[in-house]
């Protein structure tokens, strides 16, 4: 008989007071023993978050201070912050539905004075009007214009796949106008449509500076691409027009395993590499 061990726990910390579990939610492991409120049937944290949170972490060289845009539930937000544990953010969503659970999360995990929380829409140039430079801004733009896919039943989630209130466009144009110098700003979009990202960061006086396909079976076409860009002002001129392909990262094997690197990305969140097994 084999048993399959799937899943991980391990203790949180103890939930400050007001903190509670309300119906339709759930209470879920992100990074390390943070935890994260989210609807059992809404829109829920994904990989391409993680690894969002991954790739923004893993190429800014220094990080003070991380916007996130579009944050919805804050999961990106909250991974990057287990990673960057003296970095202070600042996240912007339109959605109250979504902001209210990340209110609940980022007072479970005790990070109220690493995180300011706002109520709004990112293409307002008045949301961070009165913010300082920020060394890394990541996001997680929806992906399809309206009309060219179908809408999620749950209403929290559908601009989180639907481009109801802008595009990757209007997110490269907002992290060009809040970075710091030198900064960098870090996103996920489909490796099919990554031209329009590109275009967007033209645009917007970003350089592509690197890219990774991301795999999520070996020997299957890339789904999603990490992006990393930085203002081409800020570089020297010979780097403004050249971007650096990684080469791609696998999520699984084709027989369905983790493979090292990916294990490793898991590991620098908190997580064991891989699913424990016993035969």
């Amino acid at each position: 008989m084999t048993t399959h061990f799937k899943g991980w726990r391990r203790p949180g910390p103890i939930p400050p007071g007001g903190v509670e579990l309300e119906e339709g939610e759930s209470l879920d492991y992100i990074a390390g023993h943070f935890r994260i409120f989210q609807y059992v049937k809404g829109h829920r944290f994904s990989t391409d978050d993680v690894l969002t949170a991954w790739y923004g972490t893993q190429w800014a060289p220094r990080v003070e201070r991380a916007a996130d845009l579009g944050s919805g539930i804050g999961s990106v937000a909250m991974a990057a912050a287990w990673r960057l544990p003296s970095a202070r953010f600042v996240t912007v969503e339109a959605q109250e539905i979504s902001i209210r659970l990340a209110r609940k999360s980022v007072q479970y995990n005790g990070l109220s004075d690493r995180f300011t929380l706002v109520h709004g829409d990112l293409r307002d140039p008045s949301v961070f009007a009165d913010e300082a430079p920020f060394d890394l801004v990541l996001g997680s733009p929806p992906y399809f214009p309206p009309g060219t896919a179908v809408e999620a039943e749950h209403p929290q989630a559908i601009p989180a796949r639907i481009e109801v209130r802008g595009s990757v466009a209007d997110y490269a144009a907002t992290a060009a106008r809040i970075l710091a110098p030198g900064g960098v700003f870090a996103f996920v979009f489909p490796a099919l449509d990554s031209a329009r990202a590109v275009d967007a960061l033209r645009a917007n006086g970003l350089t592509l500076v690197r890219r990774r396909d991301v795999v999520f079976k070996e020997g299957e076409p890339p789904l999603i691409a990490l992006f990393a860009a930085m203002r081409a002002d800020d570089l020297p001129p010979l780097m403004r027009d050249r971007t650096f392909y990684e080469p791609p990262l696998p999520i699984r094997t084709r027989e369905g395993h983790t493979p090292d690197e990916y294990a490793a990305v898991r590991l620098s969140f908190g997580f064991p590499p891989g699913e424990l097994r016993e035969t």
